[in-house]
């Protein structure tokens, strides 16, 4: 009985040992998967731009910089348009006080002016009434000179009378011309000094700094108890931007791509902020005055872009596309289609002309082709033989090339004779 079971076992164990065996025969033997011979790439329909990369910076459409025309101590700040004080961000409004400065001394200068001021039409009343006497004395030796200018000098006034007469009406004449002048004087002293206490007057208003515009301040540059200094060199005290939904974004352009960049041409251009995104524009000026760095001459562009969502932030970095060229929904290859040729080197067939291979089956055909635009990587290709879809070769897979790929696939069998020997 236990001899029976004993056969009956080693009968299961021979199947199980075949059963493995078989397997394994079949896997070793089976035929590999055949590596294409060619790279090919599919003829499909596909949008291309030629553009132009550069990099530039965003900025507010219209910047305004705030500066002191008057020196002093910084003594407070105003409050926005939401009732807080002046700071990074705050929406302003036009004639609202954004800092005031220490006043004592332009108020001084004003007091002084105005004395001044008042001083000069005191000259004025005292020149006016010398005048009015002096009118008086030049009518009296005007009389006493007619009285006495027809006497015979000898008989009824002596010599000495009559000049002293005569001399007394001269001096008072010319006294009224005197006075006539000191009033004139008077008078220019007047608008002097009235000048003076407007220019005190300004320069006091000058103490409270106010929003030029509409806007949100962009940046501010003083802190309370900061001392500002007037003079033609002084930074600003606060920048602020108009309108935060039109901004630019300013690009630096090579000079060897200048030439391509129009005013109104299409950018597109992303910032570092938000990589995902994609945001449009258009070229509004191109400055002349170039820059040069290194020995690379360098162009400004303006692009004019539609802030209305207020995404964008000033300064941000941004990288630019310049749209130069574009063909939407075209039929392109892989510019490597066009540099192969199964003879080693593609043909030269001239400008704007090309060949590329197509694959069908196990046999490559040639298309010769009218070339359009190209992006770097792929080129728009025109011809009545293709209709999209078709397979072109695009390169060959050498034996190494095939080797490795098999190599690297951990799916594909591997023949027994690459086994070593003895089981090694």
């Amino acid at each position: 009985m236990k001899k029976s079971l004993l056969s009956k076992r080693n009968f299961f164990v021979l199947i199980a040992v075949l059963a493995v065996a078989l397997g394994a025969y079949f896997h070793f033997s089976a035929p590999t998967e055949e590596i294409p011979p060619y790279k090919t790439s599919e003829i499909a329909l596909r949008d291309i731009t030629v553009s132009i990369d550069a990099t530039g910076t965003v900025e507010p459409e219209d910047l305004v910089d705030v500066g002191a025309r008057v020196s002093g101590e910084i003594l407070e700040f105003g409050k926005d348009v939401d009732g807080n004080l002046v700071d990074y961000g705050s929406r302003v409004k036009e004639g609202e006080l954004l800092a005031l400065i220490d006043d004592q001394i332009p108020q001084s200068d004003l007091l002084v002016a105005k004395a001044k001021l008042s001083a000069a039409n005191s000259n004025l009343e005292q020149a006016k009434a010398s005048l009015a006497q002096a009118k008086a004395s030049f009518n009296r030796a005007e009389r006493d000179w007619l009285r006495i200018k027809n006497l015979e000098v000898g008989e009824a006034i002596s010599q000495a009378s009559h000049d002293s007469y005569l001399s007394e009406y001269e001096q008072s004449a010319a006294q009224i011309d005197v006075c006539k002048a000191s009033i004139k004087t008077a008078q220019a002293e007047i608008e002097q000094a009235q000048a003076n206490v407007k220019t005190a007057e300004r320069n006091l208003s000058y103490c409270k700094i106010k929003a030029p515009v509409d806007g949100v301040v962009i940046d501010r540059k003083v802190n309370i108890g900061q001392t500002v200094v007037s003079n033609m060199s002084v930074s600003s005290l606060f920048s602020i931007a108009k309108d935060l939904k039109k901004m630019e974004v300013w690009a630096s352009v090579n000079e060897a791509d200048i030439g391509y960049v129009k005013q109104g041409q299409n950018v597109l251009f992303t910032v570092d902020a938000m990589p995902s995104e994609t945001f449009y524009g258009k070229v509004g000026k191109i400055r002349l005055n170039a820059t040069m760095s290194q020995n690379v001459v360098t162009y400004i562009v303006e692009v004019v872009v539609d802030n209305s969502d207020e995404k964008l932030l000033p300064y941000l970095t941004a990288n630019l596309k310049f749209e130069v060229e574009s063909a939407k929904g075209v039929l392109s290859v892989p510019n490597s289609a066009l540099r192969w040729s199964p003879f080693g080197a593609s043909e030269n067939l001239g400008k704007g002309r090309g060949a590329i291979w197509i694959l069908n089956g196990s046999q490559i055909f040639k298309v010769e082709v009218k070339t359009g635009i190209s992006d770097g990587a792929f080129t728009a290709v025109y011809s009545d033989k293709l209709k999209g879809g078709e397979i072109v070769v695009t390169g060959i897979n050498s034996n190494e090339e095939a080797a490795s790929s098999a190599a690297s696939n951990p799916f594909m069998p591997k023949p027994p004779h690459a086994r070593k020997k003895n089981g090694k």
